[in-house]
């Protein structure tokens, strides 16, 4: 019988040289005893080769990696989103070039700006950029303000409309959070020129007014009205004609009759006044306002009455 203490002294000596796997166990063959247990159901992986990696091996794994992850189309739409609200909040970076892809995707919404309109979003935005940096960083909330304040003037567009295409966009906005951008924004250019004269409002209103009137009244087309005009070269110099007696009937009214309406409604129902002011009253009716305007013949009726309570009843 073999001395226990000389066995043990033997497997002290013994490098464990000669190992092979058994039955799930790590056994020493020249001494028999079991290294490990359970090998067959782990995968043995060196530990130091993660820390054995250089630093540019590191990075190049994590590039591999997220190459690899930009491959699935859910996983891209929601990397090139971030990238593109990081480019947002980089305000000292900023260039408008951001801001310009913004308004070409809301212009195939229905939401047009043309070259001037274009331009001034453009100018107030830098502005309140370069001003604000640090005091507000959601700039993104602050252009679509911006954009908001420009339009509404000259859209049928509603503002619920305008927050369901900005958040379909993926900027995620709401009323509340809009109308506080506004003020911020009214607030800080009250704060960069002095305050305008009552003079200066009454002339802001009126044109842009003027401008409103014209782009409804080209909304008309000439197939509604061919029955009393006999060519289009008529029509356009009747829609002149129009313009010109808006711009008297304008010049009449005081800011006090303008400061607390709906420019948008109170226009509707200056085409329907001038209209009324032509020799043949029957060529621009209620509906085919309505039609034109998109407000109803209800309230195209009452700023035409109060129209006529102001200047009294339309003279040819």
């Amino acid at each position: 019988m073999k001395n226990p203490n000389q066995e043990n002294h033997e497997i002290s000596k013994c490098q464990h040289t000669n190992v092979k796997r058994d039955s799930g166990f790590l056994v020493c063959q020249d001494c028999g005893i079991v290294l490990d247990e359970n090998i067959d159901f782990v995968d043995i992986i060196p530990i130091d080769d993660h820390y054995k990696e250089s630093q540019s091996d590191y990075e190049r794994n994590i590039r591999v990696r997220d190459s690899k992850a930009k491959q699935d189309p859910l996983i891209k739409q929601q990397y090139d989103r971030i990238q593109t609200l990081e480019k947002w909040y980089r305000d000292y970076q900023t260039s408008f070039t951001e801001q310009r892809k913004t308004i070409e995707l809301l212009k195939s919404y229905g939401i047009n700006t043309d070259k001037i309109k274009y331009e001034a979003i453009k100018k107030r935005y830098l502005r309140y950029n370069r001003n604000h940096r640090k005091s507000y960083q959601n700039m993104v909330i602050i252009f679509l303000a911006i954009v908001w304040m420009e339009i509404k003037d000259t859209t049928n567009i509603r503002i619920e409309r305008f927050i369901e295409i900005s958040n379909k966009l993926g900027h995620k906005i709401n009323k509340k959070m809009l109308n506080n951008a506004m003020l911020k924004i009214k607030k800080s250019e009250k704060m960069w020129k002095k305050l305008k004269t009552t003079e200066d409002i009454e002339k802001e209103i009126k044109n842009r007014i003027k401008i409103l009137f014209g782009k409804d009244l080209h909304n008309i087309p000439y197939e509604k009205v061919k029955e009393y005009i006999h060519s289009r070269s008529e029509y356009n110099k009747l829609q002149v004609e129009m313009q010109l007696i808006a711009d008297r009937i304008l010049n009449e009214i005081s800011y006090n009759h303008l400061k607390n309406l709906n420019y948008k409604a109170f226009t509707a129902g200056l085409i329907y006044y001038t209209g009324q002011c032509l020799e043949n009253r029957k060529i621009f009716t209620q509906s085919l306002i309505e039609e034109a305007t998109k407000f109803s013949s209800t309230t195209i009726r009452k700023k035409f009455h109060i129209l006529k309570e102001t200047l009294g009843p339309p003279k040819q």
